[in-house]
């Protein structure tokens, strides 16, 4: 299922991997300077700034374009970013700067053997768990974010919400058309599959999948909460007013009461 209409397209050709040609086609470089799409990018840095250290050596898996590794390579920190598709591979390049430490190369959060284990004091894994649709490869990308982290690392895993979305399909009038194309359960919990591009989680989900790791979570985050929803009329905040709702975030994101609006979800945990 399309998560939301948020993207502006383009023309790419097809390859044939529904992610790759999704990306091929967005302005995902974009994506996270407008005000209602800001406070995923501020609140996520704002918590990975928590445990951020002089030394951090960082592994980034599902780099994008590379808005945080190379917020945090300006920082000074040693980046490794992990990167599926080749056309953000290539904006992402072009904007390294001679100074910065980063590796990137291309790969597949599903297998990072090429990586060692016990390596990375931080490691981000911000956007493959939205493009995996069944169990297994779910597991596969957690463990390999674990495997390739230090004893203590902190690491910080990002979903997409179902039922947040679920009021934008109603909003946008798409339920009706999801309900007859059977991509909507009884529970409304969304049936999801590659050509839908986005798996949309609850956070039972997310609990079901981390039960059996040697993790602590240190945090579960809505990192957005409902500005998506808003689009235009979000963008069109005065300064001050973004800045106040940025307070007001602040104060709710981690409320059990309301983390279950935020379109986008962070769950940051420790290595055992």
């Amino acid at each position: 299922m399309e998560l939301l209409n948020l993207f502006r397209k383009k023309k790419a050709n097809k390859t044939g991997n529904p992610v790759i040609d999704f990306y091929n086609g967005i302005d995902e470089d974009g994506r996270l300077t407008k005000k209602s799409r800001m406070p995923e990018y501020l609140n996520t840095i704002k918590y990975i700034e928590k445990y951020l250290t002089p030394n951090s050596k960082i592994l980034e898996i599902g780099a994008g374009t590379g808005r945080y590794s190379l917020a945090l390579a300006e920082k000074g920190c040693n980046v490794t970013s992990v990167e599926l598709v080749p056309h953000n591979i290539d904006i992402m390049k072009k904007k390294i700067k001679p100074e910065h430490k980063i590796e990137v190369h291309e790969g597949n959060a599903c297998d990072l053997s090429f990586l060692k284990d016990n390596t990375f004091d931080i490691v981000l894994l911000l956007g493959p768990m939205y493009h995996l649709f069944n169990t297994e490869d779910k597991h596969k990308a957690l463990s390999e974010a674990i495997r390739v982290a230090k004893k203590g690392a902190v690491i910080y895993v990002s979903y997409c919400n179902n039922d947040t979305s679920m009021y934008k399909f109603f909003y946008t009038h798409r339920v009706l058309k999801y309900l007859e194309e059977g991509l909507i359960k009884e529970d409304y919990h969304t049936a999801s599959a590659p050509a839908q591009i986005f798996e949309l989680y609850r956070k039972s989900d997310v609990d079901e999948l981390m039960k059996n790791y040697n993790v602590t979570r240190l945090h579960y985050v809505g990192v957005d909460m409902l500005s998506y929803l808003f689009d235009d009329s979000f963008d069109n905040l005065s300064d001050q007013e973004f800045e106040e709702y940025m307070k007001f975030l602040s104060n709710l994101c981690e409320r059990e009461d309301c983390v279950g609006l935020s379109i986008h979800m962070l769950d940051i945990f420790r290595k055992e």
